[in-house]
């Protein structure tokens, strides 16, 4: 090359960065916009999950008098665990990895954070979808110590939960830790989300103790038709919660919601099939409790399987959930009072389990990674729920300790026998 072609070349360079600053012969890699969007609209669908469509749900099935008291325990939970995911709580699960948990590069979302990016998305957009997640598993556990806890034992607990437990096994299976290094998948949640929330509510119920005439004199729903409503914008927004897990705007999205609906659907069904055959006729709290086991049992597996995997996730959850909720009041005698443990956390660790099995191509599912077999792929599961099942009951175990020494942990009889609306906030749902 001359030198004549070389100047004018460094020339028209030149002149090409003065003009258009923003030009630049590297390319750079750029957040799709299509990704984006849609993982800003699943993290608006996931946090509507919990706030009014969990509030809703649970609030349905309780007394009237402490239907409050429930949805003033999921506000408090979204503002509290939204705060400290910004300060510690992201960090922990997605800095950089040092196996077990996330280093605190991350901690208040730096600066420099602004324009990194997530695969196509930006880094930001992330976080908030991400906080979505880390807002409604402490939620879930709401439903096992409802009517008789004291508020600020929900929130110190919560707190130290979502810190203890939930980053940490966020960190292992989606923050590059020990679990997603070994091969274990957990597409949206079934163990960080479901196994996590179930086993620890099983440990509150239990160490909390019932409530008054348990198990043989309690209180039906006091609004079936409130808990109605909460349960189909708790579908609506799994459409978020699994699809938004793709993210990205893609068939692998739309694979995960087919997935997911089908399975929400075939679950609603066998429920109310089995409570119509053994009690002659299915109720609209069965049917609803039904979606909602299949939804949870579909959560780990939805990415990886097809629609007739969902069609055999939904039903199989139903069926195992149902007579699970029958065992742990009527056998283990524990009061799970809304059923936490054995809906989400039977469900989550089911479809953690048959996520091996249907993510095979014989079943439509996506098929398994170079090396993978069914069998090796059920053996990383099944470690992966002994693991987070054990860790999730073992912290919940010193957590409730901990708060009951700081704070307490059960409500005043009085109070409990008053309402907690009024004993805990001064406030009615319905006032005379």
């Amino acid at each position: 090359m001359s030198g004549r072609l070389r100047a004018a070349l460094s020339c028209a360079a030149f002149l090409a960065i003065s003009l258009f600053p923003g030009a630049s012969f590297a390319q750079e890699a750029v957040a799709n916009g299509a990704d984006t969007a849609w993982t800003l609209t699943a993290s608006a669908l996931v946090l509507f999950m919990t706030l009014p469509g969990l509030a809703l749900f649970y609030g349905g099935l309780v007394q009237q008098k402490n239907v409050l008291s429930v949805m003033m325990q999921c506000v408090a939970i979204a503002c509290v665990g939204s705060l400290l995911w910004l300060a510690i709580g992201y960090t922990l699960a997605f800095g950089p990895s040092l196996g077990v948990i996330g280093g605190l590069d991350k901690a208040f979302f730096p600066t420099a954070l602004r324009g990194a990016l997530v695969a196509t998305i930006p880094e930001p957009v992330f976080f908030v979808f991400q906080m979505t997640f880390a807002v409604i598993t402490p939620a879930l556990i709401v439903g096992a110590y409802v009517e008789r806890i004291r508020f600020s034992a929900v929130v110190l607990f919560s707190a130290l939960w979502l810190l203890v437990v939930y980053a940490p096994v966020a960190h292992w299976l989606w923050g590059g830790g020990w679990l997603a290094k070994m091969g274990g998948l957990d597409f949206a949640g079934g163990l960080v989300v479901h196994a996590t929330a179930g086993a620890s509510a099983l440990v509150v119920a239990k160490m909390l103790g019932a409530r008054d005439r348990f198990p043989s004199e309690l209180h039906p729903p006091h609004a079936p038709g409130l808990t109605m409503v909460g349960a189909a914008m708790l579908w609506v927004g799994w459409y978020g919660f699994n699809g938004g897990s793709a993210l990205t705007a893609s068939a692998d999205a739309g694979m995960a919601i087919m997935a997911t609906h089908i399975s929400a659907c075939a679950a609603g069904v066998v429920w109310a099939g089995i409570e119509w055959a053994k009690f002659g006729r299915p109720s609209m709290v069965g049917a609803v409790t039904g979606v909602i086991a299949g939804l949870a049992t579909v959560t780990p597996a939805s990415g990886f399987v097809g629609p007739i995997g969902g069609l055999i996730l939904g039903a199989a959850g139903a069926a195992v959930c149902f007579y699970a909720v029958q065992f742990v009041k009527q056998v283990w005698k524990v009061d799970d009072s809304l059923d936490v443990f054995a809906v989400h956390g039977v469900g989550g660790v089911l479809g953690t389990l048959l996520l091996a099995v249907l993510m095979s191509d014989a079943f439509g599912g996506k098929g398994y990674a170079e090396g993978a077999t069914m069998g090796s792929q059920l053996g990383v599961q099944a470690l992966g729920v002994v693991a987070v099942v054990a860790w999730s009951a073992a912290a919940s175990f010193a957590l409730v300790h901990i708060t009951k020494a700081l704070v307490g942990l059960r409500a005043k009889d009085e109070h409990v026998r008053e309402g907690l609306d009024l004993s805990a906030h001064g406030e009615r749902a319905q006032p005379d």
